[in-house]
């Protein structure tokens, strides 16, 4: 039993609570993709580096509040930033809008102009970034890093496998849990959710029902900036900020967006953690683990690793081909492409 017990804290390790964390971090960027998708109806290329550059402000302020000597006792000073770093985002969302998409959707442009547009804004966002902080891994972590640590909880248990937490880890899952309910109370029972709502099904009778589209467009805008700026700050605790990363992201949120079934607010968060869930697990080396559940005659020779880990994103792009092909509309019955 004490094999067994060793085993599940071995994956808990290793793919169950990693998996859970970057399936979080997953679900909120692809919430935000969804929402513009669903509302504003284009996909937004540039969602990935805005993600980038609200990190990147949450950063600066994070740095500048380290040097004043504040911190957030044992959690990370990020935390403290991360309202002004919303703003700043929600501004440069806005601004964007109103600059270049705002153009295109007074000329009623079809949605792959959009794209186009988007794809334009990536690399401009990406080369504002790169040029402020640089192209390097940035690290901004602080406070206490762990809630469990591996040593003493082998200590109190007794098994050879110790679980470890990260603060970083606990902080993602938490805040997204707390998160993830309030778009679908907002666009359920708010007055302006409900408009956002009608703007999405019918824009023509939206206007005539009185529905200010600039005010739809607007909220639009600040919720996914919002979302985009929290989930790419807490991927940046957990991992490290590196302005490429986030741009290679891009490909894994809209595999999650579109495999929960894009324009679905429940499927970004579904598709999340299926997406984050097979990269970690296809990824995982399960010799060890095996080792504790089959007798040791058994146990096999290789690493029993499906992929390496050099090849995660490439699980994303085998997922999204697959949906596409077999369920453009994906697990919920989204849009289709």
């Amino acid at each position: 039993m004490t094999d067994v017990f060793n085993a599940i804290i071995l994956l808990s390790n290793f793919v169950i609570v990693p998996g859970l964390t970057y399936g979080s971090q997953l679900a909120l960027g692809a919430l935000g993709i969804t929402l513009v998708y669903g509302i504003l109806r284009f996909a937004n290329f540039a969602h990935g580096d805005l993600m980038a550059f609200g990190t990147m402000v949450a950063v600066l302020i994070t740095w500048w509040l380290q040097s004043m000597g504040v911190s957030f006792g044992p959690l990370p000073t990020a935390l403290l930033a991360l309202p002004v770093a919303i703003a700043v985002t929600i501004a440069m969302a806005l601004f964007t809008d109103k600059a270049v998409y705002k153009f295109y959707r007074k000329k009623r442009s079809a949605p792959a102009v959009f794209v186009i547009a988007s794809i334009g804004v990536m690399f401009v966002l990406n080369g504002i970034v790169r040029f402020i902080i640089g192209p390097n891994d940035q690290r901004f972590s602080d406070g206490e890093r762990f809630i469990i640590k591996a040593r003493a909880f082998k200590q109190i248990t007794g098994l050879n496998e110790g679980l470890a937490i990260k603060v970083s880890q606990g902080l993602t899952i938490g805040i997204t849990f707390l998160l993830v309910g309030a778009p679908f109370w907002f666009l359920q029972r708010t007055r302006t959710g409900k408009a956002m709502r009608a703007y999405s099904d019918n824009e023509d009778l939206a206007l005539l029902s009185g529905i200010d589209p600039e005010r739809v467009v607007m909220v639009t805008w600040i919720i996914a900036a919002a979302l985009a700026t929290i989930a790419g700050t807490l991927y940046g605790l957990d991992k490290s900020f590196k302005p490429f990363t986030y741009f290679q992201l891009l490909l894994p949120l809209f595999a999650a967006a579109i495999v929960g079934g894009i324009g679905n607010p429940l499927g970004a968060i579904l598709g999340g953690f299926v997406v984050a869930f097979s990269e970690v697990g296809i990824t995982y080396a399960y010799k060890k683990f095996l080792g504790y559940l089959v007798p040791e005659s058994w146990e096999p020779d290789g690493l029993l690793q499906f992929l390496s880990t050099d090849y995660k994103f490439a699980v994303s792009f085998i997922i999204l081909v697959l949906v596409l092909l077999i369920r453009p509309t994906g697990i919920l019955k989204g849009r289709v492409i």
